[in-house]
């Protein structure tokens, strides 16, 4: 258990500490556990409780929030995560470490982000996504989990991408509900990927063709700077 919280509040006139021993004294906003040398500024919502019973979101070290994002609670998150402005995390997600997420990103619950993940701004993520490690995804993808939207609700199981280690995902991708991006592949820009693409592949068009991974992206992702 987490019993030291340091919150810097970021504001025009420079930064303010707010230093606080017990999560107690947090302010309602921020119904969380919070890791040291955390930087959240103004603006931010820390564990929006949903329901009766919902726990805290839980909040790694060296995190930096910015203005407008809303986190809700019962989300884990680990060490050196970081976000735009206006980014909503829902429930029940998961995020590994060293993870950052774009401005006006929306992560709508129930997801399982892995470490070592760059997402861009304007991505939608939607329910019951697996994103692995070392995966990116530019801005403006948009992924989906229903196949008929609101026909067939007696038959209506979520399900969304599942991408494998090493993904990257190009802007303005769509990929369609349950989509499996095998290790190392890569969807080139604009794509609407339609169906499974195998390990070290790139699917590009609309609807996209699955070609070989040319020889020199054969390798796994690796961010140059964080």
């Amino acid at each position: 258990m987490i019993k030291e919280n340091i919150i810097e509040n970021i504001e025009k006139e420079g930064d303010k500490h707010l230093n606080s021993k017990s999560v107690e004294t947090i302010p309602q906003q921020f119904f969380a556990m919070i890791g040291k040398d955390c930087r959240i500024q103004d603006g931010v919502i820390l564990g929006l409780k949903y329901c009766e019973g919902c726990r805290e979101v839980h909040i790694g070290d060296h995190a930096s929030i910015r203005s407008g994002s809303v986190i809700y609670a019962d989300v884990m998150i680990g060490n050196d995560f970081k976000t735009g402005h206006t980014v909503m995390i829902r429930e029940k997600t998961k995020i590994g470490d060293r993870v950052v997420i774009g401005t006006n990103t929306v992560i709508d619950g129930q997801v399982e982000i892995g470490s070592d993940v760059k997402i861009e701004s304007n991505v939608y993520i939607p329910t019951h996504t697996k994103i692995g490690n070392h995966v990116f995804i530019g801005p403006g993808a948009v992924f989906t989990n229903d196949r008929y939207p609101q026909r067939l609700r007696e038959e209506y199981i979520p399900i969304g991408p599942i991408l494998e280690e090493s993904v990257t995902i190009g802007g303005n991708v769509t990929l369609l509900p349950g989509v499996r991006i095998g290790e190392g592949s890569m969807a080139a820009a604009g794509s609407v990927v339609t169906k499974d693409v195998p390990p070290w592949s790139l699917a590009v068009g609309v609807p996209a063709r699955v070609k070989p991974l040319p020889e020199k992206l054969r390798h796994k992702n690796k961010a140059k700077v964080w």
